[in-house]
């Protein structure tokens, strides 16, 4: 435990506010529940300002339940991203109070309630058939107590619409970009604040599952841009609440 959270602790057993049994079991906490097939991190919302973050893909529903009750008791606000529908039904069985948004395929358990940051975070899209990872990047973000403007569908095809949402654009403090490489470069030559590139698998042969966006955004001509891997639509609201949260802050 670190030296200033000891502190903290000896000061409240001295100020009758906690229990010596209670402290010694804080003490005592390794900081992480051991499930056997995870590792809950409980104590990262101390280290970090976020708590962990369940990756859902790959998990079946037993274990995404498990991990859930693990973190309970940290009362933190639990987020799930990369649930299908099937394992969602089977979550919200055992957990009703969860939420879950399946056109981003997140479930949100809000325990704790935030205070909305002033600044707002943009997310943009060239089209519609973006929306899954654009939705997993808004939801992640919002879950941080951000506000989302959404501006999709404005792709370079008919810049027009661009054009006509940019001061939605311009008013954020971050913007998201995506999800084909043009967008984002020429998002990035308008605004004066940092924009995160999210390039996508959809497409045409071509586009070699997102990796055409994704050389294209890393070669952008326009500078303040950072790109995240693809379709990682919450890395993208994560990093983008960081920043928010930073300038909030000063």
């Amino acid at each position: 435990m670190a030296k200033n959270n000891m502190a903290a602790l000896l000061k409240q057993v001295a100020d009758q506010q906690l229990s010596v049994d209670a402290a010694m079991a804080q003490l005592d906490d390794p900081g992480f529940v051991d499930l056997d097939y995870a590792k809950v991190d409980t104590d990262r919302q101390r280290r970090t300002g976020y708590p962990e973050v369940i990756y859902g893909e790959g998990k079946t529903a037993e274990q995404i339940i498990g991990i859930i009750q693990a973190m309970l008791t940290t009362k933190v606000n639990i987020l799930v991203t990369r649930v299908s529908q099937d394992k969602a039904d089977q979550v919200l069985q055992a957990y009703p109070d969860m939420t879950y948004r399946d056109d981003a395929q997140v479930m949100l358990w809000q325990q704790t309630a935030l205070t909305p940051i002033t600044h707002k975070i943009a997310v943009v899209t060239a089209g519609t058939s973006d929306l899954k990872v654009a939705e997993e990047a808004a939801l992640t973000a919002e879950a941080f107590g951000n506000v989302v403007s959404r501006v999709y569908d404005v792709g370079v095809a008919g810049i027009h619409r661009l054009f006509a949402r940019l001061d939605v654009i311009r008013d954020a403090q971050v913007v998201i970009a995506g999800m084909e490489g043009a967008l984002a470069s020429v998002v990035g030559g308008l605004v004066d604040k940092p924009v995160i590139a999210v390039p996508t698998s959809v497409g045409y042969g071509a586009s070699f599952g997102g990796m055409s966006a994704l050389l294209t955004m890393l070669n952008s001509c326009a500078s303040g841009i950072t790109v995240v891997n693809i379709d990682n639509g919450f890395g993208a609201g994560y990093s983008a609440s960081q920043i928010n949260h930073l300038t909030e802050n000063k």
